[in-house]
């Protein structure tokens, strides 16, 4: 965005309609593609919309100089994500079940999306600030990318007829099993919030209100391309911590946020390298949380459709950066950030009792 910021000289709205118009494709496609898919399977929903991240790519290569390509491109990436996002992880938690493996589902799940979050913005700036055609180049490799992709998923079995228990239109039964609607509420929902919004607010609110070294690009890739990183290193440990992983996801990211408060109230940036791994980790366990509750609340014919509202409210985390940034402009950079910090540590607090018994 910095780079298309000063190539088609945009203004401070316009790189907000940029952010507006993939949310306008994504809402859709994540409310929309986990029914679909729990209907009809989910290979003919994640087959042809992989193909279709593919012509989002060549889309952009087209948008160097055209602000409106740029929109379109956005709007078709927004609608890419949002199904893969839904129909894919259910589609992987229903392979794991078939391999005898349902425990490493939300683990294996974590792995792949945040590794993708990850390498995507680090590999992007480094080939931006190293290579020639930085708004072309990086998508490029992504569409040869996802050519092998294609090739891959087209050999994968299908597997939501195999477990649907109950014949019939799946959306006509409960989405959450009995009982179980205050967990998804008051567990589920701010669990969903924490995926995106912990690192969110490091990567897009926090160079706003820092000074990165340098033109911040690369800076940026990097502090993102750590901060997600975090997310996929530290899945693989929601084996040992169990229903405390949602308690440890909002911890890591109560002492995140104070570092980002430290970082911002002494001016020193290189605070923000630990508190955006404290942030990452905190983000990682909280999809890993999130994605085994919601295999454990759904009904597997309702699986899909759950996990689209999951993903839904994981992207309202994306909004923090607009809040902290907005909230700094009124009130100061670190009370935003003092905020955030208070909201992670109650949060914290209210999941303790669904740990304790086993409920998360």
């Amino acid at each position: 965005m910095l780079l298309y910021r000063d190539r088609l000289d945009l203004s401070g709205p316009a790189s907000t309609l940029v952010f507006a118009v993939y949310a306008a494709g994504l809402a859709p496609s994540l409310l929309g593609a986990g029914p679909l898919s729990d209907r009809y399977g989910r290979r003919p929903l994640v087959l042809p919309f992989t193909a279709l991240a593919g012509v989002a790519s060549l889309l952009f290569v087209g948008a160097t100089d055209s602000f409106a390509l740029l929109l379109v491109a956005r709007f078709v990436q927004g609608l890419v994500s949002g199904a893969v996002f839904t129909a894919g992880s259910a589609w992987l938690a229903e392979l794991s079940a078939l391999d005898g493996q349902a425990q490493s589902a939300a683990r294996r799940s974590t792995v792949a999306l945040a590794s993708g979050f990850s390498l995507g913005p680090l590999i992007a700036s480094l080939l931006a600030v190293t290579l020639p055609g930085p708004l072309v180049l990086p998508f490029l490799v992504h569409a040869v990318l996802v050519v092998a992709g294609v090739v891959a998923i087209a050999r994968v079995p299908e597997t939501a007829p195999r477990l649907r228990r109950q014949p019939g239109d799946p959306s006509k039964r409960p989405l959450v099993k009995p009982g179980e609607r205050l967990l998804a509420l008051t567990g589920l929902a701010p669990i969903a919030v924490c995926v995106y919004g912990l690192p969110a607010t490091i990567i897009a609110g926090l160079p706003v209100l820092l000074d990165l070294p340098g033109d911040g690009v690369l800076a940026t890739g990097v502090l993102a391309g750590l901060t997600l990183g975090a997310g996929a290193v530290v899945a693989p440990l929601q084996r040992r911590f169990g229903s405390w992983t949602a308690v440890a996801s909002a911890t890591a990211g109560t002492i995140g946020f104070a570092g980002t408060v430290l970082a911002v109230g002494t001016d020193a940036w290189p605070v923000l390298i630990p508190a955006g791994l404290l942030l990452g980790a905190g983000s990682g366990w909280a999809l890993a949380a999130g994605l085994a509750l919601t295999g454990r609340l759904a009904p597997p014919e309702r699986r899909g459709t759950l996990l689209g509202i999951f993903y839904t409210c994981a992207y309202l985390g994306f909004a923090a950066p607009f809040l902290v940034t907005s909230a700094a402009s009124a009130y100061g950079s670190k009370a935003p950030l003092v905020a955030a910090t208070a909201f992670t540590a109650l949060l914290a607090v209210r999941l303790v009792p669904y740990a304790r018994t086993g409920n998360l």
